[in-house]
């Protein structure tokens, strides 16, 4: 029988109504052993809500105070989608009211907030807790990942990981949150973009000891929506060169976290390269990978068309085309089977501590790309003087 977990939504926006689809979809997967069901709603914006209540059957509670949802006790985990600046408060609480929870990146607004929050992390072991990353979900990065883990890459070369976005390419685009150094934090689009080029190295053990950045704010005012122009202070563009050291001297990780950036509209992207076998995969071509065996011979890459060959089987025919709904849909399945003590089928959400060394990276690429230097990663645990 399948076991069900019964979720609480606070921010009922994109991700939330995202995670609402999936949910809604659970049938697509062959033969769960768990499955959400969505039973709260909470948003400061009514007609959000009322969505979720007008779709989703289940949904028996909704409010505009997230303090009443959490003491709702037929409520067992919680999904949190709210602006950065919210996680440092929320999280805690959510853990304090015996709820396992999946947050949105970045877990913190900065690398104080995240210490708070895995400062609670650690006053609640029992509670099961995830930071939400989808994108490597998709087959093709899949393959790039079973490829290194195999072990056969020879020296690593060089890795690059990219999250690129063309959404503020248009500087008369009314300034959003995401754009406001209080809500969204002085990461600009590390902030936003950076735990989704860093899930994947991190779990590779990939881990620079230094950085340093380039930082690009273009557009350093925006119309406000009302009439006015206001300043727009994050950064727009990142680009992160890290040093990964090993045994053969090291090797670079560069990670681009752009939200200007033409022509691309949600592209992901990982491309590894060794001196005996390379690979990639892009969102761009969203059923293929592409990788290269060397052994002194000539140099060609092939392709490979993969279809819906998923993480976590699904009733949908190998021959079609695999979506950033079913990337969402993976990374859930893997939550809620890790969560009910399974292995997640051998590739986990984001752990916190994976989330804390993202932080570690990002505060060094900040003050590298700020001073104009090169920054050792201080992986530390400040979380301890809370």
């Amino acid at each position: 029988m399948t076991k069900v977990i019964k979720f609480g939504v606070i921010g009922c926006g994109l991700m939330g109504r995202e995670f609402a689809s999936a949910a809604a979809r659970w049938l697509h997967l062959e033969n769960p052993k768990v499955r959400p069901e969505i039973v709260a709603v909470c948003d400061t914006n009514v007609a959000l809500m009322d969505w979720f209540s007008s779709n989703i059957a289940s949904v028996a509670q909704q409010t505009t105070n997230y303090k009443e949802l959490l003491e709702n006790d037929e409520i067992d985990a919680i999904y949190c989608a709210l602006p950065h600046v919210l996680h440092d408060q929320i999280y805690p609480e959510i853990l304090e009211a015996g709820k396992h929870l999946l947050g949105e990146k970045p877990f913190g607004i900065d690398r104080t907030a995240n210490s708070r929050i895995q400062a609670a992390i650690d006053a609640h072991p029992e509670l099961f807790v995830r930071c939400s990353s989808e994108m490597p979900f998709y087959p093709g990065a899949q393959k790039v990942i079973d490829l290194v883990r195999d072990g056969d890459m020879g020296e690593i070369i060089e890795v690059e990981a990219a999250f690129l976005h063309s959404s503020d390419l248009n500087p008369d685009k009314a300034i959003n949150w995401k754009r406001m150094v209080d809500v969204n934090g002085a990461y600009g689009s590390m902030g936003d973009l950076g735990m989704h080029v860093l899930h994947v190295p991190l779990r590779l053990g990939w881990k620079p000891t230094r950085v340093s950045a380039a930082l690009v704010n273009r557009f350093r005012t925006r119309p406000d929506g009302k009439g006015n122009i206001v300043p727009c202070e994050t950064w727009d563009n990142a680009t992160i060169t890290g040093h990964v050291e090993d045994a053969g001297g090291g090797f670079p990780l560069v990670m681009k976290t752009w939200r200007i950036a033409p022509g691309e509209s949600n592209t992901w992207s990982l491309r590894v390269l060794g001196t005996k076998k390379s690979a990639y995969f892009t969102t761009k071509n969203p059923r293929q990978w592409q990788w290269m065996s060397y052994d002194g011979g000539k140099q060609v890459w092939q392709v490979e068309d993969l279809g819906f060959d998923t993480l976590f089987p699904t009733i949908t025919g190998n021959i079609f085309e695999f979506g950033f709904p079913d990337a969402l849909q993976q990374m859930w399945a893997s939550f809620l089977d890790e969560m009910s003590g399974g292995d997640a089928n051998g590739f986990h959400c984001v752990t916190p501590d994976e989330a804390a060394d993202h932080h570690a990276i990002l505060t060094a690429a900040q003050k590298a790309g700020s001073e104009h230097c090169v920054v050792e990663v201080d992986y530390g645990a400040p979380h301890e003087a809370f």
